[in-house]
């Protein structure tokens, strides 16, 4: 194994670094040792929130996240998320009892889609967490160590690219079984590789940098340079990456329990309410309608704060 090595111009090898102040917290040490990527970061946040964009974005999906956590808690009918039949009123139209309509075997169709919030965004947020831990690590490998093992990394990674990702993942579904577990798995399998291909590219970049260069001269660990200097520098593009995906992930999800190997009844799951309410069409429109106007204004708030937070983050994107 080859890692990367600089010429520091000191005969030994690098001077070890300076020690820590004495009985200074660690926190301390961590922010006077960030002190310019703290400054960084407050002048992002502060940017962020002066873009329109980044504003609707965060209201919307602040919006859902308020519904996820407190929505299931005031829904009117509480039972009927666990699966409860009422089929004296099955598909009635939208009224002042059930704002939304009721489904097929009578539930309240506006409960389905409070409480299928949370599982919507749980799912998405397991999915590009999970991708991202696995991704990450491996793009700061395959781009700082180079080598053999970057490229055995960004072959098996190309494997994955080659195959479009929401066939795939059906396949893996299909191969585990229907469900939401083997859902997210099977969307974390296929999610990883585009984080190891951006990571990888910024990692080939920033690791030329004058301060990598300066950290090594001072005989930093490999694994401190790697992940304490490397890493915090992909963060805005991690994060703006992260943002996009959250919609994304969403949008697989709901296509899997749309062609019924996702979420299974009476799970309230907004695809799989879609999937089903379409028998239904044109005539019971609400089935259909409502959980999927909760997808198109979950995945534009995360679209448009990630278009946002590119913006403000990379400015070159805009040229």
């Amino acid at each position: 194994m080859t890692w990367p090595s600089a010429d520091c111009g000191v005969g030994g090898g690098g001077a070890p670094e300076p020690p820590p102040v004495a009985g200074a917290s660690w926190w301390a040490r961590f922010r006077e040792e960030r002190r310019s990527q703290f400054h960084e970061l407050q002048r992002s946040l502060y940017a962020v929130l002066r873009n329109p964009l980044s504003v609707v974005g965060m209201a919307i999906v602040g919006l859902f996240l308020l519904v996820a956590a407190a929505g299931p808690s005031l829904v009117p009918y509480p039972e009927d998320a666990a699966g409860a039949t009422h089929l004296a009123k099955k598909l009635t139209a939208p009224n002042a009892a059930h704002w939304f309509g009721t489904d097929e075997v009578g539930r309240d169709i506006f409960t389905m889609v409070v409480v299928g919030t949370r599982l919507t965004l749980r799912i998405s947020l397991i999915v590009v967490g999970v991708a991202m831990l696995i991704g990450v690590p491996l793009g700061i490998l395959a781009g700082f160590v180079g080598g053999w093992i970057g490229e055995t990394v960004m072959r098996v990674t190309d494997v994955f690219l080659a195959v479009p990702g929401l066939i795939l993942a059906i396949a893996i579904v299909a191969s585990l079984g229907p469900g939401i577990t083997n859902a997210m798995i099977a969307l974390s399998l296929v999610w990883w590789p585009g984080y190891v291909r951006l990571v990888q590219g910024k990692t080939l970049s920033i690791k030329t940098e004058p301060f990598i260069e300066a950290a090594r001269c001072v005989g930093s660990h490999r694994w401190r340079i790697a992940f304490g200097e490397i890493l915090p520098n992909l963060a805005s593009p991690i994060l703006v990456k992260a943002s996009m995906d959250m919609g994304l992930a969403i949008l697989a999800a709901a296509s899997l329990g749309f062609i019924g190997i996702g979420a299974q009844p009476p799970t309230p799951e907004w695809g799989a309410m879609i999937g089903t309410g379409r028998n239904y069409l044109p005539d019971r429109w609400w089935y259909a309608t409502f959980p999927g106007g909760a997808i198109f204004l979950t995945v534009l708030g995360w679209n448009l704060l990630g278009d946002g937070l590119r913006d403000v983050l990379d400015p070159r994107s805009r040229l």
